[in-house]
């Protein structure tokens, strides 16, 4: 399992990539909305100072956590390219198709 922020960040890297190879390509794609759909385990922990995690799990996951419970989430992300000074580009990648990927 790991946490739904890792599995965001990367996610993140792997679009970044992706935009920095496809700056000589000469059929790029723009980058729309991201659709993102996973099983988590939400759990938390009794005590002072618990957090509450989100972990991704992975198909049949035999995953155990106290109080914890699976749920099925759907996210929607807005990709952006944020220049230093604030100024908004559309997002354009290239690359070669992984074999996870439809």
């Amino acid at each position: 399992m790991i946490e739904l922020a890792e599995m965001i960040r990367e996610l993140r890297h792997e679009l970044t990539t992706a935009l920095a190879d496809g700056t000589a390509a000469p059929l790029r794609f723009e980058l729309e909305t991201v659709e993102i759909e996973a099983t988590v385990m939400v759990g938390r922990k009794a005590g002072a100072g618990g957090k509450v995690r989100f972990w991704v799990v992975e198909a049949g996951g035999d995953a155990q956590l106290e109080s914890s419970r699976t749920h099925r989430i759907s996210l929607t992300l807005q990709p952006r390219l944020v220049a230093p000074d604030g100024t908004r580009r559309t997002v354009l990648i290239a690359g070669d198709e992984a074999g996870t990927e439809r």
